[in-house]
């Protein structure tokens, strides 16, 4: 297992756009992928991106694991994303507290508006193409690791500056409510 630093905002990989895996199956393909999901659950996040680990590659991971916080419902196992593309945006967009690991190491979370349901294409870690419709928190963690492959860090998205709180805080007021 190999853990990465997670990049922090300010780093100029992360406003960059990630470029296109043109070998799927390759060692280093497979090492990213690897030390992508050992870092996003080292660092107890529910997606991570290349970048984010100084790869500009456009690859991501997902994975909803339960916590005392979270819907039990919302749940999801580790998902590979590779080369994907968004096919599909619900017109409905709701607004929802999002932090990241790369803005003060995941601490501050700030409402972010965003659709409600996408429909996103990929291939996995063996190069098999899939297709996923999302919704709720997997839909917004999709987007947010999208985003992260456009050079775009979710900060910019941040609807009401006045909103913006620590992740203890959050956690008090936001989370448990839910």
């Amino acid at each position: 297992m190999i853990v990465k630093n997670v990049v922090q905002v300010g780093d100029p990989l992360l406003r960059q756009n990630s470029k296109t895996v043109s070998d799927i199956n390759s060692r280093k393909t497979q090492k990213i992928v690897q030390n992508l999901i050992d870092s996003m659950r080292y660092h107890n996040l529910v997606g991570m991106a290349a970048s984010q680990i100084g790869e500009k590659k456009r690859i991501f991971v997902t994975e909803i694991r339960r916590n005392k916080n979270r819907n039990p419902k919302e749940k999801d196992g580790s998902r590979v994303y590779i080369n994907p593309k968004i096919t599909w945006l619900s017109k409905k967009e709701v607004v929802i507290y999002e932090g990241c690991g790369s803005v003060a190491y995941g601490k501050l979370f700030a409402p972010v508006k965003r659709p409600q349901k996408i429909t996103i294409e990929a291939f996995d870690r063996r190069g098999n193409k899939f297709e996923i419709k999302a919704d709720g928190l997997l839909s917004r963690v999709i987007q947010h690791e999208y985003d992260h492959l456009e050079g775009i860090e979710f900060t910019e998205k941040i609807t009401d500056i006045k909103k913006i709180m620590s992740s203890e805080e959050y956690r008090k007021r936001i989370a448990r409510k839910k």
